[in-house]
């Protein structure tokens, strides 16, 4: 009887870098950096119109593009999508939807104001803190 290996990278045939994985590394930090260049850049001054005419949307393009890059990565062909990974990326996601949720209730009073993003979302934050949670059970499907 042969016992099953625990190397999440012999699962894979041993590579570390998939096309898979390299598709959700570009979805996250496509998602990151629209949201931070929207609030930075375009939301001051509205410029360019075309994504200033956006507006909230901007939050609901880059958080896709954030969680739909986490979901990509929930899969045995990806480091978060097998082994210890799954277990890795399914308590992150739960923890910061819930860390995300009660910063907003501590925040929301009187301090929302001054926190970058969150001042913007107002009860929205709700919904980014779910779609963390979310995310999290496409991990938890993904575990074994």
């Amino acid at each position: 009887m042969k016992l099953k290996s625990r190397d999440g990278l012999e699962q894979s045939g041993g590579r570390l870098l998939s096309v898979r994985f390299l598709v959700a590394i570009a979805l996250v930090l496509a998602g990151i950096a629209w949201i931070v260049a929207y609030y930075w850049r375009v939301r001051p001054d509205g410029s360019p119109a075309i994504v200033g005419d956006l507006d909230r949307w901007n939050y609901v393009i880059g958080f896709g593009l954030f969680f739909l890059g986490l979901v990509v990565s929930a899969h045995p062909s990806t480091p978060l999508g097998r082994g210890r990974g799954v277990v890795v990326g399914m308590l992150f996601c739960f923890v910061a939807g819930l860390l995300w949720i009660c910063a907003f209730y501590v925040l929301a009073a009187d301090h929302l104001g001054s926190v970058p993003v969150m001042n913007d979302l107002a009860q929205s934050n709700l919904a980014v803190g779910i779609a963390f949670m979310g995310v999290g059970f496409a991990f938890a499907t993904r575990w074994e």
